[in-house]
């Protein structure tokens, strides 16, 4: 049997799916079998626990580090916390952070009925949370159905990131205003490294805006706003990436947005953080995006601008796989794996477009039901202006020829300057001009069989089962082959990288009740 526009072998497919379980498979194993001390907080958060202390740091990390000083993290902080509670050490978590902090309280690990009455009281606790985060779905769902959708796809993805959440909310309205239904906030710079969440409403960032609760509520509001005014629903997207993904990804879910770039490899391949400390924590994010109908974006375009995208093209496809295993192992539905793939081979190449055409197909055939998110060029953009609008319209294109889920949106300045307000308008009316001529033209567009298009896309997925079944004969797998540099071109060692002191072993006793929940184990 055979599928889909480019007629791909059934059996190759399945060939490719199943390797990917394999390779997979360990790397869930060793999850499940790890805590970080990002998940710990997490469950803080879910439970109600917010603010800082007067140096800004946030009580979840104050009352998470006591506890692990006193008990260890290897038990989680849910049965010392709750078992303190209990004792009347004091009379809510704010509280007990607050005298933990200042050195009055000694945690223990409660045994026999000590330990069944704490983990009760932790479940009742974080199931608020977590019902909050059911019913902002509902809220969301809710709210579609009264102010309308996007009225087609691709969903236009639009960036904000002036650093000052107040001066992001007028350019995000614009944007929307403008045919943007979906915008990015874009992190400041160097917060995938905080091994904390910053708290409140920010005004100074670099290169983009912290990801806080109070950041999330504000321009939710704002969207929600524009929303009713434009009469369809406006998505917002942020980022549960770097050493605080569970944290970011609960209080996505707390705040509603709809969106959120979540992937491990990203973290580990450009900014280091160790590799069994990112898959530790995605695992638990992606169970809090699945939870709350969270649309994850994947980051494989990543690959493509530092490894040469014609060579590195069956990488992007391999990790797109090991994605769509990992996101279905942790929950996730299909409607809801925004895969990633990019516009990145350097248009001085022969047949760039062709070869650009048959990547994005191979995507949109391997992956019929998933939001595909694509990425415009930016590796080869120069700063002229002109060469950059046309290869973003050659972008645009294969977008509408391949039916893609989610487009970003190419700026003609990359490489040059953050974008003003003009420039974003010119790049939407670029949107607009292909997508209004040729937004249907995925409905035509069949490729030649045995043609270049259909045999290109073929090789890629060829190369990418024998790259799948290479990993799979690695000593430790994919931790071997991440840390050749197989992806990427980046080498990071499993036992090497930033946040690898937060990660713990799990005891025989551990206990979290937001895994428990979320995982419908009780």
């Amino acid at each position: 049997m055979a599928g889909g526009k480019l007629q791909l072998d059934a059996a190759q497919i399945r060939q490719a799916r199943t390797l990917a379980r394999r390779v997979g498979k360990p790397i869930v194993n060793t999850a499940k079998k790890h805590t970080t001390v990002s998940v710990e907080r997490a469950t803080l958060r879910l439970a109600g626990l917010q603010g800082a202390d007067s140096e800004g740091t946030p009580w979840v990390n104050r009352l998470a580090d006591v506890v692990r000083a006193d008990v260890g993290l290897e038990h989680g902080v849910a049965l010392p916390v709750w078992d303190a509670l209990r004792r009347g050490e004091a009379g809510d978590l704010l509280e007990l952070a607050q005298k933990a902090s200042a050195g009055s309280i000694t945690f223990r690990l409660p045994q026999d009925k000590d330990a069944v009455r704490a983990s009760a009281a932790a479940r009742t606790a974080v199931g608020k949370g977590i019902k909050q985060i059911d019913r902002r779905r509902v809220e969301r769902e809710r709210m579609i159905a009264k102010v309308g959708d996007a009225p087609r796809k691709p969903w236009i993805y639009l960036i904000v990131a002036t650093g000052d959440i107040y001066e992001d909310i007028p350019q995000a309205q614009a944007a929307a205003r403008e045919g943007a239904d979906v915008i990015a906030v874009i992190r400041s710079t160097g917060q995938s490294l905080l091994d904390f969440v910053p708290e409140g409403a920010t005004r100074e960032g670099f290169a983009g805006t912290y990801a806080t609760q109070e950041n999330f509520c504000l321009m939710r509001a704002a969207l929600d706003e524009t929303s009713r005014e434009l009469g369809r629903y406006v998505r917002l997207t942020n980022y549960a990436s770097g050493l605080c993904m569970p944290e970011i990804a609960a209080l996505a879910g707390l705040e509603r947005l709809d969106m959120m770039l979540n992937d491990s490899m990203y973290g580990i391949l450009f900014r280091d953080i160790n590799p069994i400390r990112t898959f530790v924590d995605q695992r638990f994010s992606r169970q809090v995006h699945a939870r709350a109908g969270i649309i994850i974006n994947t980051g494989e375009d990543n690959y493509l601008t530092t490894a040469d995208a014609v060579e590195a093209a069956h990488t992007v496809t391999t990790s797109q796989l090991l994605n769509e295993y990992f996101g279905k192992e942790a929950g996730l539905e299909d409607w809801q794996l925004g895969l990633g793939h990019a516009f990145e081979i350097d248009p001085e190449v022969p047949d760039s477009f062709r070869l650009e055409l048959a990547h994005a197909m191979l995507a949109r055939d391997l992956f019929p039901k998933a939001p595909l998110k694509w990425m415009p060029p930016t590796r080869h953009m120069t700063g002229d202006v002109f060469r950059g609008y046309l290869l973003d319209g050659f972008f645009n294109l294969v977008g509408a020829l391949t039916d893609q889920s989610i487009l970003l949106v190419g700026m003609m300045t990359e490489a040059v300057v953050t974008p003003w307000l003009s420039d974003r308008d010119l790049a939407l009316q670029n949107v607009r001009y292909v997508m209004n001529a040729a937004g249907n033209l995925h409905e035509d567009f069949h490729p030649a069989p045995g043609g270049f298009i259909v045999n290109r896309a073929k090789e890629v997925l060829g190369d990418s089962i024998q790259l799948l079944s290479d990993i799979e004969n690695h000593d430790n797998g994919l931790l071997d082959a991440i840390a050749d540099g197989t992806f990427g071109l980046m080498k990071r060692p499993a036992d090497k990288g930033r946040g690898l002191d937060g990660v713990a072993k799990k005891a025989r006793d551990y206990y979290n009740p937001a895994t428990e929940i979320l995982e419908g184990t009780s």
